[in-house]
This record gives C-alpha cells, structure tokens and sequence, in this order.
C-alpha cells in the first residue's frame, strides 16, 4: 500500500519527521494524501516518546496546494467540486483538510517546517500552521487561490494578518504574487534560510534541541501562545501563572535547577 505521508521516528532523539509524499504530483493535496496526513499527525500528537516534529516534503517542493485534478475539470474524486456534489457537501468535505490544519497548530508539541521548495496555496498555510519555519533557499511561497478564483479556505484569511501584518497579508491573497524566500525572511515568517543539502539537519537539529527541553514548560508555553493570541493581557497574565505553578511543582524544574548548580545538562522526563 502506497505511503502518501512517510513517518521516520529518531526514538534517541524525541522526534518525528513527516513527509508528504506526492512527488511526481509537486506534493498536492488529494483526499488520500490528506487522510494519510491527518492519521499521522494524530500519531505523533498521542505519542509521548515523540516531542517535536518535522514536517516536510519528498522531492523539488513542500506542497503545491490542492491538486488540480480534484477541482473542477479535474478527473479526481475528492470534495471540491461545488457542481457536483453541491455547496453544502462541499463545505463538509473541507472537514479533513481543516482537521489537518488544526492537527498542526493545536498539537501539543513543537512543530517545524521543513520546506524544500514550493509552498503554494494551502501548501502555504500548511507551513503557516507550524510553529518554526526553516526554509532551504529555493523555497517560494504564493497564497494562489486568487489565480483560480477561489476563497484561501485553508486558514490563509486568519494566518495572514497574524504572522504578516494586514498589508502584506492583503497583497498576498488579492495579488497572488511570488514571495521569495529572502523577503519571507525579512518579514519574520522564517526562522532560518539554508542551502538545499543543508534542510534536513538544519531541521533535525532544531528538533533535537527542542526535544531536549521541558515537555511540560514546552507544551504550556505553545498552548498558552496559541491562545494568547485572543486574550487580553490580564487575562492572559492569570493564565500564566497557573501555567507557571505547574511547571514549579514539576519534577522537570527541580531537575532544571539541580543541574544549574552541578552545572551539567537537565534531562527532563516530562515529569
């Protein structure tokens, strides 16, 4: 049976690599691909051995966004095509698309993009949903909907604004123009540029020194992030500090401040 998402665990290290795995088709979404792809996000989410994950994508690109073929003309099967299944199948059939895009952005655990290449469409907001992004320098990005006259259904509306400010967000999804990865970088959106042979073990030493950490601190620190978005600061400021009492009543701090003054390197059990 064919591997449309590829999973490689380092149990060593405490980390997961996803790999979209469409290369002949630049990595577009199909139903298949998408089911794969919210399946293992749900793996990696429940498994506490893993505490970060990369994402990425096989061949030239990271993802190219929907694939053409299940849109309308297309010859494939899945739920996007309004004049065939009616708007109202159509609005559920976005169900596991969006499972995928909050499977990233609610997981618990860290989440890197790894991005090979293009990253088009909600290719795009795929990478938009994680937490760090690392890009090798032939990525480029486009929010494409606008070329084919549609809505960025994948989350692009909320995400824009949030990581680009609302001009940019606005020339991005009314233009539909080319970013490239050196002003994806100036704007913040990417943590990191390196050369293609570089990608891999740029991201897998990122998600190896986060795997290292606190899982406790981590995994509130993301939630509390996620969530802070929509808070006001008092609200926000109450919420920390009963994240704060958790993480002091942890075994993870007292380890954390042992090791500060034997002056070695913690190793937090998650605990």
């Amino acid at each position: 049976m064919y591997s449309y998402v590829t999973k490689k665990v380092d149990s060593e290290q405490g980390f997961a690599t996803l790999t979209l795995n469409r290369p002949d088709r630049l990595n577009s979404l199909n139903h298949d691909l998408l089911r794969s792809f919210a399946e293992e996000l749900d793996v990696v989410a429940t498994d506490d051995s893993i505490r970060a994950v990369i994402i990425t994508g096989a061949g030239r690109a990271f993802c190219s966004g929907v694939d053409t073929d299940e849109l309308h003309g297309g010859t494939g099967d899945g739920p996007h095509k309004a004049g065939e299944i009616g708007t109202e199948n159509l609005r559920r059939g976005f169900k596991l698309a969006h499972e995928v895009i909050l499977g990233i952005y609610k997981m618990e655990k860290p989440v890197i993009a790894a991005i090979n290449g293009l990253a088009v469409g909600a290719g795009f907001d795929i990478a938009c949903a994680c937490d760090i992004r690392i890009a090798s320098n032939s990525a480029r990005f486009m929010a494409a909907y606008v070329h084919v006259g549609l809505f960025p259904g994948y989350g692009g509306t909320w995400f824009y604004p949030r990581i680009f400010g609302h001009s940019k967000a606005a020339e991005l999804m009314y233009s539909g123009n080319f970013m490239e990865v050196e002003e994806a970088k100036s704007l913040g959106f990417l943590n990191n540029v390196v050369v293609d042979s570089e990608l891999i073990t740029t991201a897998e030493k990122m998600a190896q020194r986060v795997a290292a950490g606190p899982p406790i601190a981590i995994r509130l620190a993301k939630t509390m992030m996620r969530r802070g978005m929509s808070m006001d600061l008092e609200t926000s400021l109450e919420m920390a500090a009963a994240a704060e009492s958790i993480t002091l009543s942890s075994e993870d701090h007292i380890e954390g401040m042992d090791a500060l003054r034997q002056r070695r390197r913690p190793e937090f059990k998650g605990n």
